[in-house]
């Protein structure tokens, strides 16, 4: 599993914050149009960004255990709200380009794969988040 994330802010901007992920140290901001200085990816571009890597990951695992000639993995992700019964909700889209010499039957088979990945299971399901003060 996962470890420990610590995020506070660094001071160094309005909004820019230091986000600890157990030895590494990355920035995150908003970008200039939210007020930010847009010096580290936005809030919603790290929760893309660990989709899109659990899914690239998520597949390359699946094509090495049943020896696909599977040669490379993009994960291209977008967010959007859209409306659905008069509700803003948000969607988050990922197209997958798969290289190598693959068969459609392969080419779907890994697709229904990348919906198996950790998370977007967590993501697509009732996910829990309590919140509580520090002492």
């Amino acid at each position: 599993m996962s470890g420990l994330v610590v995020v506070t802010e660094n001071g160094l901007g309005r909004y820019q914050q230091e986000v600890r992920a157990g030895q590494h140290r990355l920035i995150a901001d908003e970008p200039t149009d939210m007020g930010g200085a847009d010096a580290g990816p936005a809030p919603f571009d790290f929760l893309m960004s660990g989709l899109g890597a659990c899914t690239s990951m998520t597949l390359r695992m699946y094509a090495e255990r049943k020896d696909l000639p599977l040669t490379g993995i993009q994960v291209e992700l977008s967010h959007e709200k859209i409306e659905i019964d008069g509700s803003k909700r948000d969607q988050i889209n990922r197209t997958i380009k798969l290289d190598g010499p693959l068969s459609q039957e392969q080419r779907q088979r890994l697709l229904e794969i990348a919906g198996k990945c950790p998370v977007h299971r967590a993501l697509s399901g009732s996910i829990m988040l309590p919140c509580k003060l520090a002492e």
